[in-house]
């Protein structure tokens, strides 16, 4: 079990800013940005490389979900979205997360 799962299953507290049935967004403990935020879906995956073909309409729902937070945070034009694939390539949680980032302002 990640620790994004127990966070979702409210075992370890966290500052969650968005929430829906299927998604969770929260602030990185250790961020990179003025604004750094991970979209994460509650379905539990390890890596993209692990995603499954019923797992598309999740993939799109987080990149939607990072539109809207772009929106209501107003930094629809000064944001960016990444995700890193295992370990090597700074994966440091085995449940995929899409980093939401900008250093527009502070939230």
């Amino acid at each position: 079990m990640s620790i994004f799962t127990k966070i979702i299953a409210r075992e370890i507290p966290a500052d969650i800013i968005y929430e829906d049935d299927k998604i969770i967004v929260i602030k990185d403990i250790n961020p990179k940005a003025k604004i750094h935020l991970l979209i994460i879906p509650k379905k539990e995956i390890p890596t993209i490389n692990d995603l499954q073909e019923e797992d598309r309409d999740l993939i799109a729902d987080m990149f939607f979900v990072a539109k809207k937070l772009a929106k209501d945070l107003w930094v629809e034009e000064w944001y960016q979205l990444h995700f890193n694939v295992w370990p090597k390539w700074g994966q440091e949680v085995m449940h995929i997360h899409l980093h939401f980032l900008s250093n527009l302002k502070e939230i």
